[in-house]
């Protein structure tokens, strides 16, 4: 870190030493002293102690470097709210940072720590503490005493117990424990009166535990453990629970009372051993989603199986005998179809329009994904989050409806002719990829008015931008963009938001003052020395009259 980061608060600035007039802008003597510092994402291996230098910090990140330990003088930050130190190579952290009598967000995920300062639970502010993904074999039992912590993460470690005095944390409402050695949970934690999400998955689990106490307990997700059982009694306790996840275990049975869930939204039992369900289960009010695909199922046929949780509710529903009157006939909402693997939402086709496969790390659409629209008509594709390397060549079956794409968070390199032939498209977001370029054929998009390329690799400004007529949201932040064209810029009359954020802009043109159809200009985190930081901080209008005034006569 540079030296003059540290003395950032101690140092006269370079204009000081000049004799020049300052505008009310400029007034260095007027600044205060530093917050927020950042250092994420680069190769640091060690923290100065002369971070003391900097006593107003209340927030520290510098996550994603090499430390391998941080300075003592962390602990005489007395304002420091948030300190993320995750995805390092810490050992041990200092006892120092036990005094910090403001932290409320303690990041520490992702290190090579065995164990954590026996005095933890000194640090009473606490609200946020994830050690998730560590060697922890053990938690503090001090850590009792972190009666304000609202979420704890403990996952991915070595934890073949629980320490019982958790319970005493009274504000705990979020609890994951996923990925360790866990065989039992202490029956104490069932005091937990504020606890609503607890993960237990990937544990050693053989029973479920009993949670008499947790009244607003929510989300139980406790898969690929090893439970046989499902006890009556545990599930009568659980009247607010929404969300109960136990696939891949070794549940032969389901209890008939598993009807007194009422509030069950999402009941998973996918790869378990369970031969036969109560149909009451059909008399669930709120139930959306059900998963039982993996069980040897004697009373239900597998096609059945495969037309999703409404249909097997209706199924269930039909075969309920001699209890009186009917269900209410209320159907819930929502119909998931389960095809294999993929699951597609039928049910959104058909009212939303919407097709959506997000957030399964799949490096292609399934088949059934695009087999399962028929003829519906499809406005809005969500394919985000998955690893896809290439844009799905299937995309272009929906060109005559389509007209929001979203494609985010994959691994994309380059865009396809298929996507310029949909026609019909408004928004288009393909941020966070790997992109460097796009296609001349886009200037087919006539329709385009929202692009999102944030988080690519460019480094020139796409052309093909400014022969896009409709555009009025163009959103290119955090590339490595060096220029930009403001006379083309000015031809496009709808444009009223660029964002140019966090790219290598050595020079704003005066001419892009000329765009007054601009409405939100973000330029901050370039390296250009004009316009100032003073002037980028009144906002988009002043920007625009700054560069006006520069422009050559």
């Amino acid at each position: 870190v540079p030296e003059h980061v540290w003395r950032i608060n101690l140092d006269v600035p370079e204009e000081a030493q000049q004799n020049l007039s300052f505008g009310a802008a400029d007034r260095w003597w007027e600044q205060t002293d530093l917050t927020k510092l950042i250092l994420a994402s680069n190769k640091l291996q060690s923290l100065s102690e002369d971070v003391q230098l900097l006593p107003a910090l209340t927030m520290l990140d510098v996550h994603d470097n090499q430390l391998t330990s941080l300075p003592s003088a962390l602990g005489q930050l007395e304002n420091l709210q948030k300190l993320d130190v995750s995805h390092n190579k810490l050992r041990s952290l200092p006892e120092e940072l036990l005094q910090l009598p403001r932290l409320r967000s303690l990041l520490v995920q992702h290190n090579e720590l065995s164990l954590l300062p026996e005095r933890l639970g000194q640090l009473l502010t606490l609200e946020e503490l994830d050690v998730s993904s560590n060697q922890l074999t053990a938690i503090p039992t001090s850590c009792a005493l972190l009666v304000n912590l609202v979420r704890l993460n403990l996952a991915c470690n070595q934890l073949k117990e629980l320490p019982a005095d958790l319970s005493a944390m009274k504000s705990l409402r979020l609890l994951d424990c996923t990925k360790n050695y866990l065989e039992t949970v202490p029956s104490k934690l069932a005091t937990m009166a504020s606890l609503e999400q607890l993960y237990l998955r990937k544990n050693k689990l053989r029973s479920l535990p009993e949670f008499p106490s947790c009244k607003l307990l929510k989300e139980l997700h406790a898969g690929e453990n090893q439970i046989e059982i499902l006890n009556a009694e545990n599930l009568k306790q659980l009247s607010s629970l929404c969300v109960l996840e136990l696939r891949d275990n070794k549940i032969k049975a389901v209890p008939e009372e598993i009807t007194v869930l009422q509030k069950l939204e999402r009941l998973d039992l996918a790869n378990n051993d369970i031969s036969r369900l109560p149909y009451t289960l059909g008399n669930l009010p709120q139930l959306k989603f059900l998963a039982l695909e993996g069980n040897p199922l004697r009373t239900i046929r597998r096609d059945l199986l495969q037309k999703g949780t409404q249909e097997l509710l209706k199924y269930l529903r039909s075969k309920i005998q001699d209890d009186g009157p009917g269900p209410n006939e209320e159907a819930p909402v929502p119909a998931m179809t389960l095809p294999s693997q993929s699951m597609v939402n039928t049910h959104a086709i058909t009212t939303l329009k919407l097709l959506e496969y997000s957030d399964k790390q799949a490096a292609e659409i399934p088949a059934a994904v695009f087999d399962a629209v028929g003829t519906n008509p499809v406005a809005t594709v969500n394919f985000s989050k998955n690893q896809l390397r290439e844009i799905p060549p299937r995309l272009v079956e929906l060109k005559d409806s389509v007209c929001d794409v979203s494609l985010g968070f994959n691994k994309i390199s380059s865009v396809s002719s298929e996507l310029c032939l949909l026609h019909k498209l408004t928004h288009l977001d393909l941020r966070n990829n790997v992109l460097t370029a796009l296609p001349e054929g886009m200037e087919a998009l006539k329709r385009l008015h929202t692009i999102n390329l944030a988080f690519n690799r460019f480094k020139v400004f796409p052309s093909v931008l400014y022969h896009l007529p409709a555009l009025e949201t163009i959103l290119l932040s955090n590339n490595q963009v060096g220029s930009i064209d403001p006379v083309q810029l000015k031809e496009m009359d709808k444009l009223g938001t660029l964002d140019l954020q966090n790219n290598d802009l050595l020079q704003v043109p005066p001419e892009l003052g000329n765009c007054e159809n601009l409405r939100s200009l973000l330029l901050e985190g370039n390296p250009f020395r004009t316009p100032r930081a003073a002037i980028l901080a009144k906002g988009t209008a002043a920007v625009l009259e700054y560069l006006r005034s520069r422009i050559p006569t």
